[in-house]
């Protein structure tokens, strides 16, 4: 059976879209430490037009971070296909690794996210809060669905009541990224 084309929202307002978002649920990947809590993503619009992405967890009590950058995957479409390369391994960024960021859907208000690519591979639900009400994020998983990814694969990502407001100890040495090359 084929396989039907993913919808994509249509004309994000970028502005609008920036700022922090928690990872309130994601198919696990090597890309992020297995036992991470409080991860978010704050997106900073840069003058060139591409944003700044700053990708964060904690695990074992330190903050593991990322730095990127996104841009449109075809700066004529009005579709939120984007792009988003990180230079790894982070404590010595030597390779560029590129993924798609589809926005898959976006609330009217900006509060709540579904974000994709076209390989069905990686998921993500956003939301400016750092909980999500199970009515919302039932339906967020339902659109999942409907765009063909298996749901199961879904793992909640802890989060504390209280937001690290700070950045916190660092794990400086990349322990994460060489963990994540290794499956664990």
């Amino acid at each position: 059976m084929a396989t039907k084309a993913m919808e994509v929202v249509k004309g994000l307002d970028v502005k609008r879209y920036m700022g922090r978002w928690y990872e309130i649920a994601c198919f696990p990947s090597r890309f992020q430490p297995s036992d991470g809590v409080n991860t978010r993503a704050t997106y900073a619009l840069r003058d060139d037009g591409t944003v700044n992405v700053l990708n964060e967890t904690w695990s074992g009590g330190k903050r593991s971070f990322i730095e990127g950058t996104a841009y449109k995957a075809d700066p004529n479409s009005d579709e939120a296909k984007l792009k988003v390369r990180f230079w790894v391994p982070p404590f010595l960024p030597l390779f560029p690794v590129t993924g798609d960021y589809w926005v898959l859907y976006i609330d009217q208000d900006y509060q709540f996210a579904l974000i994709g690519q076209p390989s069905r591979n990686y998921l993500w639900i956003l939301s400016r809060k750092n909980h999500m009400d199970d009515e919302t994020y039932n339906e967020l998983v339902q659109r999942a669905k409907d765009e063909g990814y298996d749901v199961s694969k879904l793992h909640k990502t802890p989060q504390s009541d209280s937001p690290p407001e700070e950045e916190g100890p660092q794990d400086t040495k990349g322990v994460w990224w060489i963990k994540s090359l290794l499956g664990k």
